[in-house]
């Protein structure tokens, strides 16, 4: 039996480059179906993160002239990790395999073909790992290569260059919709969800319009949650470092003690204000470290919803 396949695709203030990208993804469908690789029910559905331009109207335009589209939006932006959640899970009940990509164009759709071979054979997860930066400019491979690098470091599980570009089998998303975390990190989120994965290595393009959304300060953020989400190795580090001082400071007690008895001391702001510095320093930054897992709990205690669907298209069909 053919599965159905629901192309994922998260959306935010993209009227420049969805009418573009939009006719490649459904001819990339159209050929799958023509080749009898998936079934004739299988759908491109774009989900609008709160865009404040006309990405909802081409997106209902799209779903009104042909069926192969569809189109939820959220009620309000909650970023890309958010967004691409409510359409893997709206998804979820749909189709028994979904494949999330961005809408910009630069993943090559092509290697949805390999990912679909992988799930045949067994896997039920199948991630899209970049061969290489070369797209890149110089700052973002960098940044970026520096990320994954750092993520690994930090005892995050994490697939290095790969991004959100995966196929995902409906067993496994019913496994990822038992995590209840309301700081997402999907990269990193779904590897913990376990069964059999493979790689498929495809070659990035430049993103064929528009501008990306992805700033240096989200990046930043991103990388924050990740760590934060699924490592308590920073704790450890303070705990580490709290220990060293602690024992550099007995060292210069007992230095300071025993100058004293051999009377040979000497007052020295200079010495004494850098290691008043120096400790400050250490405290400081221990408690914003301490304070950014408090935030995080206080977050999931909270347990807000992660996102609302305020409309969808009506060629949704629910289950």
């Amino acid at each position: 039996m053919k599965p159905t396949l629901y192309l994922v695709i998260p959306c935010y203030n993209e009227e420049e480059v969805l009418p573009i990208t939009a006719p490649a993804f459904a001819g990339k469908l159209r050929s799958l179906i023509k080749g009898e690789v998936i079934s004739e029910n299988s759908r491109v559905m774009f989900v609008n993160d709160g865009s404040y331009d006309k990405t909802y109207e081409i997106i209902e335009s799209l779903s009104k002239s042909d069926d192969i589209f569809c189109g939820i939006s959220l009620s309000r932006n909650r970023g890309h990790q958010n967004a691409l959640l409510a359409g893997l899970m709206q998804a979820r009940g749909l189709c028994d395999i979904t494949v999330s990509i961005d809408c910009d164009g630069q993943d090559d759709i092509n290697a949805i073909d390999d990912m679909i071979k992988e799930y045949l054979e067994g896997c039920d997860i199948v991630y899209g790992v970049r061969k290489d930066r070369k797209s890149d400019r110089i700052f973002k491979r960098t940044t970026a290569q520096g990320f994954y690098k750092f993520l690994h470091f930090m005892g995050a599980d994490v697939i290095y260059n790969h991004a959100d570009y995966r196929l995902i089998s409906s067993k496994a998303l019913d496994a990822l919709s038992e995590f209840r975390e309301v700081n997402l990190f999907l990269r990193g989120m779904v590897p913990m969800v376990g069964f059999k994965s493979a790689c498929v290595f495809y070659t990035r393009n430049k993103r064929l319009a528009g501008k990306s959304h992805y700033s240096l300060r989200k990046m930043l953020s991103l990388a924050a949650d990740g760590i934060t989400s699924l490592s308590v190795k920073p704790l450890k580090m303070i705990t580490f470092l709290g220990t060293v001082v602690s024992a550099l400071s007995f060292i210069g007690v007992l230095f300071a003690l025993i100058s004293w008895l051999c009377h040979n001391t000497v007052s020295g702001w200079a010495s004494t204000t850098c290691i008043i510095c120096f400790v400050s320093g250490i405290q400081l930054i221990s408690i914003g470290i301490i304070g950014e897992y408090l935030g995080k709990i206080y977050l999931e205690v909270k347990a807000r919803p992660r996102y609302i669907i305020s409309e969808k298209t009506k060629n949704i069909d629910e289950k």
